[in-house]
């Protein structure tokens, strides 16, 4: 501290304070972290009072190398500056600084000078570092919102539920999103310093950080490693030795931690729920509300026509193009931010389409939105950012196709209302599932949805080649819910409405595949002629026994079953697709006795082996916001079929309040068993 004449022997940032009045107390006590919009006050400690007509004046630098500097007014002027008023009171001065409702968010350093009346410097304190974050309480900030059950979930929850599976057998994993644990907002702050923006001209990055739209847009693009110094690499299929795979991660805390240390390297591996889920920890960090979303059966339309074209040969595979194939994904997880887009027309305020996912490039960079939900509803393509992809992956058609020797293609089925089933996001009021579908579509099939439609330049005609006489045979798959280990059956039902028997060829068909659709390897294939009688149903059992399905069906994969059906004298060849998820035992955990602050207690985890084959390489990971950071357990020995294995873990909670305690399991024949436990912590 320069010292001329000793006025200001002391600067107290009244970090306590400060930060309970500002929700941020969570993330620190000790450092001062507020939030835009919202005044706060620091003491300044003079040796005595200062002398007439002398004054303090206020500088704010943000930046490492002083990229932007900002000298606060001394009293209020216009709403977009900063400001400053001062109370003394025996040599003391209380400094209340006012920060505008769009004030770029950042690590500030903050100087007090002591000015003569001439306007002279006669004493500089040395800088003192504070935080400013986006205020979702303050009106006046784009991130505003109004409701507060709504503020405790999308801002101060740290613990998340992720919906997966398929649209009609939905399943859930509890998720530490970790906003509010140690140094996880320094590495939030470093993730957007990493970014190409930030790299090619840190002065022009560091003026845009006032938009949420715009750190927002970088955030996706800085999850994913693809182009940029990213926290994540992406990996769709076996093997991840080299990684963690996808499916054991049970938190961002984890993943955020490891990039920064390892210099700003990308962790090894993210598939979308683990993208989308770190996203969601960071932008809830920075103060922008947020929630996870899972799109079930989820278009990815890469010729951009909103249709998505499944080319299979006569023996039911897929084809291989050699352009990039169109896909359809069993769940695709996304993120909505809150916030007011002052940089497009009226009408397009609210929840915005985030996707961390690389899936294609948007203005050079592998990142997808902000894209307003009500333009997506509305078929409003020309609304930026990346509207027309985001429109696709819950609108597309999916179209069958079968091309015969000869090499014609001939269309097999078109399907209108699969793509974009279930949205789902968790309830502000608890763990279960909230259906958001109707915020991104109007009800399937109805007059206004086909309007829709018509306006996004959909065909809403009934595509060439496909017959409008409809044939008297039909076909259906019908499953139970199998639980992973065991053995089931498959039944085909063919139906004959008409008058004369039918002789058809039946083709079924059980593969592996991940949950976006790569193939894994084939099952079990029959094919046998069938002869249906007229005005009745021929069932067909497919046996699918684990010893035989356990070859071909990996990580968290599902079975796929196709059936496929030639008559002749009916018009068209039938397909029928059921995809069959393969439920996962748990976990059990048991936290008995009170949890107290800093206070040792024992969770018991035990799990018992339901295959009939024994589980080599045992390990148990537990995590928890607020209880205990990731920890890995690995097991001495195998566990044996119908035997269990379990532990004791003792852990110190660090924050109070109630906390989820989330376990995973992995092995050589399963993976990705989850367990979950809540405990308040006194």
């Amino acid at each position: 501290m320069a010292n001329h004449n000793g006025l200001i022997t002391d600067v107290d940032l009244r970090s306590n304070e400060n930060n309970l009045a500002h929700r941020t107390q969570e993330i620190d006590r000790k450092r001062l972290i507020v939030r835009r919009g919202q005044p706060f006050s620091i003491t300044v400690q003079c040796s005595k009072s200062l002398p007439p007509r002398h004054h303090l004046e206020v500088v704010l630098h943000l930046g490492k190398r002083d990229e932007v500097v900002i000298k606060a007014q001394r009293e209020h002027g216009a709403g977009d500056k900063w400001w400053f008023d001062q109370q003394e009171a025996q040599n003391k001065m209380l400094l209340t600084l006012h920060s505008p409702a769009d004030a770029i968010i950042g690590h500030y350093r903050l100087a007090v000078s002591v000015m003569s009346p001439d306007g002279r410097t006669l004493q500089k304190t040395d800088k003192s570092d504070f935080h400013l974050l986006f205020n979702p309480w303050c009106k006046d900030d784009v991130v505003y919102l109004p409701d507060e059950s709504l503020l405790r979930e999308y801002i101060m929850n740290e613990d998340g539920v992720i919906f997966m599976g398929t649209w009609d057998y939905i399943r859930s994993i509890h998720w530490n999103y970790g906003q509010f644990e140690d140094y996880v907002m320094d590495i939030c702050f470093e993730v957007l310093d990493n970014s190409n923006d930030a790299l090619r001209n840190s002065k022009m990055d560091m003026e845009h950080r006032f938009d949420p739209v715009y750190v927002s847009r970088i955030i996706t693009a800085m999850i994913n490693s693809n182009g940029d110094r990213g926290v994540l690499s992406g990996r769709w299929q076996e093997p991840y030795s080299d990684g963690v795979a996808p499916y054991k991660w049970t938190g961002s805390v984890p993943i955020l931690q490891k990039w920064s240390k390892a210099g700003v390297r990308a962790v090894k591996y993210g598939q979308c729920w683990v993208f989308a889920a770190v996203a969601c920890t960071v932008l809830r960090c920075l103060g922008i509300p947020t929630r996870l979303i899972t799109n079930f059966s989820s278009a990815h339309d890469v010729d951009g026509n909103l249709s998505i074209d499944f080319l299979l040969n006569e023996r039911l595979e897929s084809v291989d193009r050699r352009d990039r194939e169109d896909s359809s994904w069993n769940f695709h997880c996304w993120v909505e931010s809150w916030m007011r887009r002052v940089d497009l027309p009226k009408g397009n305020d609210g929840w915005q389409v985030l996707d961390p996912t690389p899936q294609e490039l948007s203005d050079g960079e592998f990142c997808c939105g902000p894209c307003p939900v009500t333009a997506v509803k509305e078929g409003n393509l020309g609304v930026k950012y990346d509207a027309p992809f985001v429109f696709a992956e819950v609108n597309a058609d999916i179209i069958h196709w079968v091309i015969q020797r000869d090499g014609q293609r001939k269309k097999l089925k078109v399907d209108q209302a699969t793509v974009g089933r279930n949205i789902s996001t968790k309830s502000v009021y608890g763990d279960q599932r909230e259906d958001v579908t109707l915020h991104y579509k109007y009800p399937e099939g109805s007059k206004k949805e086909r309007e829709v439609y018509e306006k996004a330049g959909r065909r809403v005609t009934e595509p060439a080649g496909i017959s409008a006489e409809p044939g008297h045979l039909k076909l259906s798959i019908k499953h139970p819910k199998p639980v992973f280990g065991t053995d089931f059956d498959v039944i085909v039902e063919v139906k004959n409405e008409g008058d004369r028997d039918a002789d058809a060829q039946l083709t079924m068909l059980a593969m592996a595949v991940t949950y976006n659709s790569l193939r894994g390897g084939e099952c079990q294939r029959q094919t046998i002629s069938v002869t249906v009688p007229a005005h009745s149903v021929h069932k067909e059992v497919l046996h699918l026994r684990y010893d035989d399905y356990i070859k071909c069906v990996s990580g968290n994969s599902l079975i796929r079953v196709k059936a496929f059906l030639e008559a002749p004298g009916e018009s068209e060849p039938l397909l029928s697709v059921a995809n069959i998820p393969l439920s996962m035992p748990e976990v059990v955990i048991q936290v008995p006795g009170k949890a107290v602050l800093w206070k040792p207690v024992t969770a018991y985890i035990s799990f018992t082996n339901p295959l009939s084959v024994p589980l080599k390489g045992g390990v148990f990971t537990v995590e928890g916001a607020g209880l205990l950071l990731a920890t890995e357990i690995p097991l001495k020995r195998d566990i044996l079929p119908g035997h269990k294995a379990s532990l004791e873990l003792s852990f110190s909670p660090m924050r109070a309040g109630v906390r989820k305690l989330l376990v995973d399991f992995d092995s050589d024949k399963l993976k990705d068993v989850k367990g979950v436990a809540t405990v308040a912590v006194l």
